[in-house]
């Protein structure tokens, strides 16, 4: 019995010893604990995205449409059923209608690794955004791609004209047509003088590296025979509008012309010799030059009373704005669509296209202006504009108006930039001195 208590006793010695031993060595090692990670919240920071789509294990086949092909000659080749084609050519129709796929457009087929069925088809109607066919889902939807703002800053002199001096300096024929508008009633650009100069700050539109639009104008000058027109960005009542210097508002009731920045290639004249008569008549209108299809825009919020065709005007709209004044647009190829007596349009929307349906030699827009129902040199009026800044932001605006003049002064005419680098290569000069 003690024998056997002793040998108990020992045992528990033993224990002790070894666990106080245990206790002061790992009393000096730093304490590991072993930490199991849920496999749920291992995250992999990899994504491998085409279009929004996971194309991991697919492969991805890039092209451009080529002339005459259609949803179903593109698909045929990656054995897509003409059943599914079928499907998806009447699913599609409200989110994008595929007789409208179009030729030297990018088009991206995904199939997986595995087979040569084609599991996704995305087409590329602009550069602005995509449409995805999912081949299995049959599910079809239009997104839009991220959009960058750049800002740019031009300035120029006029040596040609506006539209060829901006275009030599990659500004878009959109920035153009803003900037026209924008000084439409101020400057006359069918008599800009050589040396006359410009200046305007914007930001581009800018998807994939490419420049596919622009946001507006943020300021913009204008030096047209040693005047200079100012354009500042001030908000009234709500209502964003450019002002010039002395606070007068540059927006008119009426836009300054029905198309886009464009020729006038016959004035309102009381004796003129009629191209297709062959006999001195009065023309009572305006005429612009522009190509075929060129959109015609009504110059001012109105209701229309005609949209018809005649046989010497042809296609043509008749729009009254208010008791005093009503415009008509003559010679169109094509009324737009929802023309009708009735119709309410604002200024700038488009109405029609530009043709020679009727009496005309040629395409253009023959534009008429009546004043308390007489027809009026639309050239000669002087159309008022809308509210000058009010007395009670004339502060505010002063203080707008400062921060703006100060960014324009910082853009260079381009005789000034070549001037700043020839001062910068002189100061750069070694100076040689003498022992």
């Amino acid at each position: 019995m003690n024998k056997k208590w002793m040998a108990l006793t020992a045992g528990i010695v033993s224990i002790i010893t070894l666990s106080v031993f245990y206790f002061f060595d790992s009393a000096s090692k730093p304490e590991e604990i072993a930490v199991e990670i849920p496999e749920e919240e291992v995250i992999e920071n990899k994504e491998n995205l085409v279009y929004g789509i996971d194309v991991t294990g697919l492969n991805i086949v890039e092209g451009e449409v080529k002339r005459n092909q259609t949803l179903s000659s593109i698909l045929s080749p990656f054995n897509v059923s003409f059943a599914t084609i079928d499907e998806l050519a009447k699913k599609s129709k409200e989110i994008f209608d595929v007789r409208k796929i179009k030729s030297n457009r990018k088009f991206t087929i995904l199939t997986p690794g595995d087979s040569a069925v084609a599991k996704y088809f995305i087409y590329e109607p602009n550069p602005v955004e995509f449409v995805v066919f999912d081949l299995d889902s049959l599910d079809i939807y239009k997104i839009e791609k991220p959009v960058e703002l750049r800002k740019r800053e031009v300035a120029g002199l006029i040596n040609t004209s506006l539209y060829v001096d901006m275009v030599k300096q990659e500004v878009s024929p959109e920035l153009i047509d803003l900037f026209a508008d924008l000084y439409g009633w101020s400057v006359d650009f069918q008599g800009l003088q050589k040396g006359d100069k410009y200046k305007v700050s914007f930001k581009e539109k800018v998807i994939d590296g490419q420049v596919v639009g622009i946001e507006g104008i943020e300021t913009a000058l204008f030096e047209h025979k040693g005047q200079t027109y100012h354009a500042i960005p001030f908000e009234q009542n709500g209502e964003w509008n450019f002002f010039d210097a002395e606070g007068e508002s540059l927006k008119k009731a009426f836009l300054r012309d029905p198309v886009k920045f464009t020729r006038i290639s016959s004035r309102y004249n009381l004796r003129r010799f009629h191209p297709v008569q062959k006999r001195y008549k009065p023309h009572l209108g305006t005429d612009y030059a522009a190509a075929t299809g060129t959109e015609i825009r009504a110059v001012g919020d109105g209701t229309v009373t005609h949209a018809t065709y005649h046989r010497g005007n042809g296609n043509y709209v008749k729009i009254k704005h208010n008791a005093t004044y009503t415009t008509q647009y003559l010679h169109m190829s094509k009324i737009a669509k929802g023309m009708k007596p009735g119709t309410r349009v604002k200024q700038g929307q488009v109405i029609g296209y530009v043709g020679s349906t009727g009496l005309a030699t040629g395409p253009h827009l023959c534009f008429r202006f009546w004043k308390h129902g007489k027809q009026v040199d639309w050239l000669k009026e002087k159309i008022p504009p809308s509210e000058p800044i009010l007395p009670e932001n004339l502060v505010a605006f002063e203080s707008t108006k400062s921060q703006y003049l100060q960014l324009l002064a910082s853009i260079p005419f381009p005789e000034d930039q070549q001037r700043l680098l020839a001062e910068k290569e002189t100061m750069a000069e070694p100076v040689s001195t003498l022992d």
